[in-house]
């Protein structure tokens, strides 16, 4: 399926809905169960994202692997509506978009694997996602505390577990480059990273008021509850990602 992008900050970001992104994952995965292929790789992508792809370059290069980059980030979306003529419907943030895909794939018999997060994480995620999702299948899980040299075995662990969509959280950087470096290895519909949303469905993490979402603020909400751990991430990479969505947001050539 052709989807239109964007270019919003130098990263290429399809313009679709929450809603379109489900069917996306839907078909994807139907067509990698017929054609047993590796699986399409799905990034999303925020202001952070945005300001680590231009000063780093291993970053950059496992970005360029995706096949779709969603806009996490309400300031992407915002983005694109000033800035080019190809404006992106609205935010998918992946917090939002795990339980759009968890009813979506509980209504098409489609599978999770759960890779990410702590132990108790892990498992309080997968135990409520069951909850909340009758009929959804979470066919394996582990969490994201493991050696490069595991990865292989991690791998052949998701296959033989036959999920169609795997949800990666362990963080920026390392779940894209976890995720770019073991694609060929799998054989699923959708690989996503996924940052923190495990700890989200738990609990353990809060999200901002609808407003400072909408408006694109959620990252203060964050500074705000964790001013030690965030303040100067942000202060960074805020101004960092403004000049990039400034100078290098346009229509994505033909």
């Amino acid at each position: 399926m052709n989807i239109p992008s964007v270019i919003i900050g130098g990263v290429k970001t399809a313009c679709v809905s929450r809603a379109g992104l489900a069917t996306l994952m839907l078909a994807d995965c139907f067509e990698a169960r017929a054609a047993k292929r590796t699986p399409k790789l799905v990034f999303s992508v925020n202001g952070n994202s945005i300001a680590r792809a231009a000063i780093d370059a291993s970053f950059r290069r496992a970005y360029e692997t995706a096949d779709l980059i969603h806009a996490d980030g309400q300031p992407v979306v915002l983005a694109s509506r000033m800035l080019t003529n190809a404006p992106i419907p609205e935010r998918s943030a992946t917090t939002d978009f795990f339980h759009d895909a968890a009813k979506a794939a509980a209504a098409q018999g489609l599978s999770f694997y759960l890779l990410g997060g702590t132990e108790e994480v892990n498992a309080a995620c997968a135990t409520e996602m069951l909850r909340l999702y009758p009929g959804l299948r979470i066919v394996g899980r582990r969490n994201g505390y493991f050696a490069r040299e595991e990865e292989a075995a991690i791998c052949d662990d998701i296959n033989a577990s036959g999920a169609d969509i795997v949800w990666v959280g362990l963080g920026i950087p390392l779940e894209q480059s976890f995720a770019a470096r073991n694609k060929n290895r799998l054989n699923a519909g959708w690989l996503v990273t996924c940052g923190g949303c495990f700890n989200f469905v738990t609990g353990d993490y809060a999200r901002a008021p609808s407003w400072m979402q909408r408006a694109g603020l959620e990252w203060l909400f964050r500074v705000l509850r964790e001013p030690r751990r965030l303040f100067w991430r942000y202060a960074i990479t805020n101004p960092r990602a403004l000049y990039l969505m400034l100078t290098r947001s346009h229509a994505a050539p033909a």
